[in-house]
């Protein structure tokens, strides 16, 4: 099922050229202010991790759950300083909140993956996040893993290795799809980032049922979150899918502030390049593709089906309401394709889509249990 996994990501970010390499380098003019603006934060991020050394701040690493192939795994992480004191063998306990974002970042932070009972040296991009593919010998199924950074203690997570047999995988949008957050409008995303907890959010109806449905009927495939959200609320998302019953998966998230290419980064490219990932690394994969009408959704799953019709086995569309649609600044008015290829189905919720699921085939009747 596997092709040849990309090079590893464990190589630190450069951080662009200075002094006489830079004043040589033929820079252009819309984006050189944009470069300046992203040294200057990899700078204010270097004064205070000095700082925070300084005081006695402690590294300790967020695990999140990877997944892999056969002869392979992706290993997902973020490294950063905590006050020492903390319990840093439960760093989702010791970062919670909005400590998330007041953390200092580790730039470009050495790791020791311990995986099959090999080490491997990983290195974070200047966001303190390590993403990277590490060769391992493991069966399929969920493994342990260990992961340590450097000057701090070890930590678990764990990784999921895809069953070569495996057809079928689900990917899910979080926002608006899984838990109504209303994100587009800015206010609303900083209250619910910011100050609410997984506790205070809302899961839209039926849709935990529908994936445990999905994972029922197409078992030992993956399971992928996908969202433009930061890797900063990525322990409230996990114990948000967690108290709602939704299977445990992969969480694909980003990263906010400047690139030396644009001042903010794109979520959609977030999107895209992460189902091209997925498409490269299981070849002969469907996914089911789960969505919400309210941003960009639809026009992203329609490219990808156009580019890899054989790695689409449906797009489920969830219908906002029409005070979801208003908060989420509208409704997309992208129609399903007309054709041959995977079917599309839309409803307003879980229920919903399931039944137009076992319409068109991707689950046994009946609809409801």
């Amino acid at each position: 099922m596997h092709a040849a996994p990309e090079p590893a990501h464990d190589a630190p970010r450069s951080t662009g050229p200075t002094g006489a390499e830079a004043a040589a380098e033929p820079a252009e003019p819309e984006s050189a202010w944009i470069r300046r603006f992203a040294e200057a934060e990899d700078n204010f991020h270097g004064w205070r991790e000095r700082r925070g050394r300084k005081r006695g701040l402690q590294p300790v690493v967020l695990p999140y759950s990877g997944y892999g192939g056969d002869g392979w795994a992706r290993v997902l992480c973020r490294v950063l300083l905590i006050r020492a004191g903390r319990d840093l063998r439960n760093p989702e306990k010791a970062v919670r909140g909005w400590r998330s974002f007041t953390s200092i970042p580790v730039a470009e932070a050495v790791v020791t993956v311990t995986a099959g009972g090999v080490e491997h040296v990983l290195h974070a991009d200047r966001g303190g996040v390590v993403d990277a593919d590490i060769p391992v010998d493991l069966p399929p199924g969920r493994h342990t893993i260990t992961i340590r950074p450097e000057g701090g203690e070890a930590v678990e997570a764990q990784v999921t290795i895809i069953d070569p047999d495996a057809r079928i995988g689900l990917l899910s949008d979080i926002d608006d799809t899984v838990m109504v957050t209303a994100l587009p409008r800015p206010f609303i995303a900083a209250w619910n980032t910011f100050v609410l907890n997984e506790h205070a959010r809302q899961p839209v109806p039926g849709m935990s049922v529908l994936y445990e449905r999905l994972v029922r009927e197409h078992p030992n495939g993956p399971i992928v979150y996908l969202s433009t959200g930061a890797w900063n609320v990525a322990p409230t998302l996990d114990r948000f899918l967690g108290r709602h019953l939704y299977p445990g998966g992969t969480l694909l998230l980003t990263d906010w502030g400047p690139t030396r290419e644009r001042l903010f980064r794109s979520g959609q490219d977030h999107k895209k390049a992460s189902l091209e990932r997925l498409a490269r690394e299981f070849p002969d994969l469907k996914w089911v593709l789960v969505g919400d009408d309210g941003q960009h959704d639809p026009e992203l799953y329609r490219a990808f089906a156009d580019a890899h019709p054989q790695n689409v086995a449906a797009v489920a569309i969830r219908q906002l309401s029409p005070g979801e649609a208003v908060l989420a600044g509208g409704r997309t008015r992208e129609d399903a394709p007309i054709g041959p290829g995977a079917p599309w189905v839309k409803a307003p919720d879980g229920a919903g889509l399931a039944e137009e699921l076992v319409r068109v085939g991707v689950l046994s009747g009946p609809a409801r249990d």
